[in-house]
């Protein structure tokens, strides 16, 4: 099990009311580490969903991001772990929208910076679906939580030292919010920081929590 090495204050799941055993249907080291600096108890689910082949063509964004999590909190079903009581699944997809297009990962070094050229001087809106599912009776909460990401102006020089170093790999938009902070970029976001991370956590520990809660008043 992993559990956060350092509980640090205010977060979400550390309240007296006892969390649910929670099984992570994700690869993301981002959402790994955003549960345990939370205080989130976790297991890793070994089943995974590539989704780098699909395509959102004309389907609404917000309901693209939130199938995308379902579709990957369902394939974790099958993991062992999953069968345990009280067990309930947690999974999540994060897209960018701009000017009415879905950006997710990017296929390579010259999409990543096409992506943020097209990021500059501009604002785009950062989508992330979470999707909660009980293994033993398929109930499920899935919903979407919206921020805006506000970019300054991102030199070529900027953009050429961030392609080297390899970061843009495996990221809705080719960036990480806190990362491109810390290192200078002109990054402004309305909404939950953590969100465009990649699990809205001001949110993730109430909806938790509501959601097991419902489950033990359906079983009672």
């Amino acid at each position: 099990m992993i559990t956060p090495e350092h509980p640090g204050n205010g977060g979400d799941a550390r309240d007296a009311t006892p969390m649910p055993r929670i099984l992570l249907a994700s690869r993301s080291p981002r959402r790994r580490s955003l549960l345990a600096e939370h205080g989130f108890e976790f297991d890793l689910a070994s089943v995974g969903v590539d989704d780098s082949g699909l395509s959102p063509a004309a389907v609404d964004p917000r309901a693209w991001v939130m199938s995308l999590a379902f579709l990957k909190a369902s394939a974790a079903i099958s993991d062992t772990l999953a069968q345990r009581d009280g067990v309930i699944v947690l999974a999540a997809d994060t897209v960018c929208v701009a000017d009415g297009r879905v950006i997710g990962q990017p296929r390579d070094e010259a999409h990543a910076r096409a992506i943020i050229r097209s990021f500059a001087r501009a604002q785009h809106e950062v989508l992330t679906g979470v999707a909660l599912l009980c293994p033993a009776s398929l109930r499920r909460d899935i919903y979407v939580d919206a921020s805006v990401v506000r970019v300054g102006d991102i030199t070529d020089a900027m953009i050429d030292d961030y392609l080297a170093t390899g970061l843009w790999r495996g990221k809705a938009g080719a960036y990480n919010l806190r990362e491109r902070q810390d290192q200078g970029w002109p990054l402004e976001c309305l909404g939950d920081p953590t969100s465009v991370m990649g699990l809205p956590m001001r949110t993730l520990a109430d909806r938790v929590r509501r959601f097991s809660e419902q489950l033990g008043d359906a079983a009672a």
